[in-house]
């Protein structure tokens, strides 16, 4: 059953969880012997990515362990995994999320917390996340965020990756794009941005990218960012503004 309402009549011990940023906060919420499987994606924490047991990736992953391990909830999100294959659990108890707003991160901790029965703990992560957000104030700087390479893909308006640019004091000049459009090179010569960010997920940008962009566009700052900060909607929130004042050391802007 795909689950309308986080309220449960009963406390789950037995957890899959489908999405990374979603294991991380299991993780936090103290949720450590009743999250039984994770995806291979699911790096954060360490120790839960060299021990739980592997369900394979956030799509394509493996029905048949997942049914076999006979969960009394799973864990997934509208974005990160695929509707086909989501739908192909519904014997389970399922509770997907929908995330394109830091407010959304809020709603979805929130979810989280009430359904596994964590919900004082994640109220206090709420408060945590909202009291570094509150004090973190910045300038707009248009920048293009780059996701992946072959073709170039950016970050549309309507993702939480363009919602966190905003909150980090950054303007996407892709924002009337939906989604994550594919870009030209002409389209990043010409579309007006002072910083280019090529994030290290999902496609591993790494210097020797940024050194070749960095000569073909001499004019516009080219630089690594840690696509975790921008796109992990759960505990990692925490370490965000803290790394978004980092950034704006490094391009030469300082939060205000």
């Amino acid at each position: 059953m795909i689950l309308n309402s986080p309220d449960l009549s009963y406390r789950p011990v037995r957890i899959v969880s489908l999405v990374p940023s979603q294991t991380e906060l299991l993780h936090y919420l103290g949720l450590e012997h009743e999250t039984i499987a994770i995806t291979k994606f699911c790096i954060h924490p360490a120790s839960w990515h060299q021990n739980k047991l592997k369900i394979g990736g956030t799509k394509n992953f493996s029905l048949k362990k997942i049914i076999a391990l006979q969960p009394d909830l799973i864990i997934a999100n509208k974005e990160e995994n695929v509707k086909e294959e989501i739908e192909a659990l519904s014997e389970h108890q399922v509770w997907v999320t929908d995330i394109s707003t830091l407010e959304d991160a809020y709603q979805m901790i929130s979810d989280v917390g009430k359904l596994t029965h964590k919900y004082d703990e994640a109220i206090t992560l709420i408060t945590l996340i909202k009291e570094k957000f509150t004090s973190f104030h910045s300038g707009k700087i248009p920048v293009a965020y780059m996701i992946w390479k072959e073709p170039y893909m950016a970050a549309g308006g309507d993702t939480f990756i363009n919602d966190m640019l905003l909150h980090a004091g950054f303007i996407n000049v892709f924002a009337s794009h939906k989604r994550y459009p594919v870009i030209t090179f002409s389209d990043l010569k010409n579309c007006g941005c002072e910083i280019i960010m090529l994030s290290s997920e999902p496609y591993p940008f790494s210097v020797k990218h940024q050194l070749a962009l960095q000569k073909l566009l001499p004019d516009i700052k080219i630089v690594l960012t840690d696509g975790e900060m921008f796109s992990w909607y759960g505990s990692r929130l925490l370490k965000a503004t803290e790394y978004f004042s980092e950034l704006h050391k490094q391009i030469g802007v300082y939060n205000v």
